[in-house]
């Protein structure tokens, strides 16, 4: 995402951040701004359910008083909600449908870092202007259950899986644990587990339920991604026990992807969040990338563009590609792996821009015609076959 700072001082401040170091106001984020506003007392709320809260006046929106979220009290969130909403959580927290017991402290330690990275997914959902239906609005609106192991709470029952069905996001709060986490990334052989990443998945298969499913585009998500009629449960069964097909790095961007189309659209929605939000923060260091190579030296690729404003999928991918050729680089020059571990072939590229068009589609109001819509993966397949050989990825 991009730099935030202190209005009042020029102080750069994180997205999380609840004071500014330097002034020492406080600071809260306005989500209709897409900003950490400083903010200033205003005094008390006159809202019988807020109890006399205190209220402020945010830099970032003249105007409007502001309160605090609910989960504020909690360490768990720094959203402002308008005094005159009537909800007491901010328009992030109010898709909670289950918290763990939050008086156990390792539960309060681990749902704030959950938290933490739904603020992030739901920054990039707003910037993209995607719909956000709760359940109070709608029977299979976008919810949440951040759920504890029956096994951590001496009881018994099944452990619980991070997954979705029907707008409701179930997510182990174990996955804040970096020891768990890691040990389940070699267990299931994944290259890449973040929480970040499981909620942008997540939230992949959401967003098929509600832009591809009933759309008009399900033929062209068919012949991308494949038939999502055969038996998920199956299709996953199948991928645990044989793996991934051999050679399924040309045509899909993870080897969870190949167990079943659902899955294939969940990790390409996810890494067009992850290129979109990356390129945001390259945009904010106007980032010039040129590799330095012996033969086809080539003008320096400019990084400074909104990417949550961009139309242009092409744009997009000639950005990343170069952008994680240097950041795995940087990351090898430190002992580390690669950043980026992913490679996007011409057949990924196309998959990426059927979502691009499902968003932009969704945001815009207008469903180009299916001949539109094949014209465009054509143009991202010939740009992944241009890109691939002008940028190879390490």
């Amino acid at each position: 995402m991009k730099i935030f700072q202190c209005q009042a001082c020029d102080q750069p401040v994180t997205f999380e951040a609840t004071s500014c170091e330097s002034c020492e106001r406080r600071l809260g984020y306005v989500c209709t701004r897409h900003e950490v506003s400083a903010l200033e007392p205003a005094g008390s709320s006159r809202h019988v359910l807020m109890g006399g809260a205190p209220v402020f006046r945010a830099y970032a929106e003249p105007g409007p008083r502001f309160r605090y979220c609910q989960n504020a009290v909690w360490g768990a969130c720094n959203w402002l909600v308008r005094e005159d909403d009537g909800d007491i959580f901010c328009i992030c927290c109010r898709h909670n449908r289950v918290v763990p017991d939050l008086t156990v402290p390792w539960n309060l330690t681990r749902w704030r870092q959950v938290e933490a990275a739904k603020h992030r997914l739901f920054y990039s959902l707003l910037r993209l202007e995607l719909p956000l239906a709760t359940r109070l609005q709608y029977t299979d609106g976008l919810a949440f259950d951040f759920l504890v192991d029956p096994s951590e709470c001496n009881a018994g029952g099944l452990p619980v899986m991070t997954g979705h069905i029907n707008g409701l996001i179930t997510m182990n709060i174990a996955e804040a644990d970096d020891v768990e986490r890691e040990r389940r990334r070699i267990l299931f052989g994944e290259h890449y587990r973040t929480l970040l990443g499981h909620f942008r998945h997540e939230i992949g298969h959401y967003f098929w339920y509600l832009l591809v499913m009933n759309g008009p585009f399900l033929d062209t998500f068919r012949t991308l991604f494949g038939d999502e009629s055969r038996n998920y449960v199956q299709a996953l069964r199948t991928h645990y026990s044989g793996g991934a097909p051999a050679d399924w790095e040309e045509s899909f961007v993870s080897a969870y992807a190949t167990a079943h189309p659902w899955e294939d659209f969940a990790e390409t929605f996810a890494h067009y969040l992850h290129i979109v939000d990356t390129i945001e923060t390259a945009s904010t260091f106007e980032l010039h990338v040129r590799p330095r190579l012996r033969h086809g030296i080539q003008p320096p690729t400019v990084i400074d563009f909104d990417p949550y404003d961009t139309h242009d999928l092409d744009r997009l991918i000639e950005a990343w590609l170069p952008l994680t050729y240097a950041v795995n680089s940087l990351s090898h020059s430190m002992g580390q792996p690669a950043l980026y571990p992913f490679k996007l072939t011409p057949a990924v590229i196309a998959k990426l821009a059927f979502v691009h068009e499902r968003i932009y589609a969704a945001r815009d109001g207008v469903m180009p015609t299916a001949d539109e819509a094949g014209a465009d993966i054509l143009r991202a397949v010939i740009t992944g076959l241009r890109q691939k050989v002008a940028a190879p990825l390490v």
